[in-house]
């Protein structure tokens, strides 16, 4: 089979199925995975597809977040199910007596909600507004607002001012948000470089740092890398992630918390 004919073939496949794998694709081809590779690289570079961690989907879903909003506010109820799964796990791996950053993500907000819920002693830090109103009650927990500029979108603080807090910080643990997670190129994405800016900062004062997520982010890719996997402890998902995205997880020494 020529090259054209087996890509024209991936295509279709990619187009009715909405995804595809390596290892499937290089046995129904008869061919090796790395010949498949290049084929899904080359037809990316085309504009064809977008390729993922063990294989490709099409490009207007790789590209961007589905549902993902500029406004953070318009975000709260989506995946509330999925999120939820995620808070109570990523309670589990709180101490009392931790420092924690609550970073600027919907899926903390139920995090923190969580906190309460347990009525955990401890210290949350973060720059999100929604976040901070939640602990506008009588609880064990001592909340601290990280202030700076006001942005709108995020209903956050960040700039120069958040920086210089930052900087003067130190964190047990921090519950990250992300937007696209590429274990094929190891980065963890954003959309606005300011965010990713402040999200770099908190992963280096963090002795564990979280990924707070959806599986189906390992399909997308922000426009602002602000970590790698070499500097994550542990991705929290709503349910366990395909055997080859924790195969290469482990790879990273990233734990998958289950």
């Amino acid at each position: 089979m020529f090259v054209e004919e087996r890509q024209d073939k991936i295509l279709s496949f990619i187009n009715q199925d909405g995804k595809v794998k390596v290892k499937e694709l290089s046995k129904l081809f008869g061919v090796t995975d790395d010949c498949i590779r290049k084929d899904l690289a080359s037809m990316e570079k085309r504009g064809l597809l977008k390729r993922t961690y063990g294989g490709a989907v099409p490009l207007e879903t790789g590209s961007t977040h589905p549902g993902h909003t500029v406004y953070v506010s318009s975000r709260t109820r989506m995946n509330l199910e999925k999120k939820q799964i995620i808070a109570r796990k990523a309670v589990e791996q709180i101490k009392e007596g931790d420092i924690i950053y609550l970073d600027t993500s919907t899926t903390n907000v139920v995090l923190a909600q969580e906190i309460l819920r347990n009525g955990l002693k401890i210290h949350v830090v973060s720059p999100m507004l929604d976040i901070a109103n939640l602990f506008a009650v009588d609880s064990p927990a001592e909340f601290i607002l990280l202030g700076g500029q006001y942005n709108l979108t995020q209903n956050s603080y960040m700039g120069m001012l958040t920086m210089q807090m930052l900087k003067n910080m130190r964190f047990d643990s921090a519950f990250m948000g992300v937007v696209g997670a590429d274990l094929e190129d190891n980065e963890i994405t954003t959309y606005m470089p300011e965010d990713g800016v402040m999200k770099n900062e908190v992963v280096k004062r963090a002795n564990k740092t979280y990924l707070m997520m959806e599986c189906e982010k390992f399909q997308f890719k922000g426009t602002y890398k602000y970590a790698d996997f070499d500097s994550i402890h542990g991705v929290i998902c709503e349910k366990e992630p395909e055997k080859e995205i924790c195969e290469a997880l482990e790879e990273y020494h990233v734990k998958v918390i289950r």
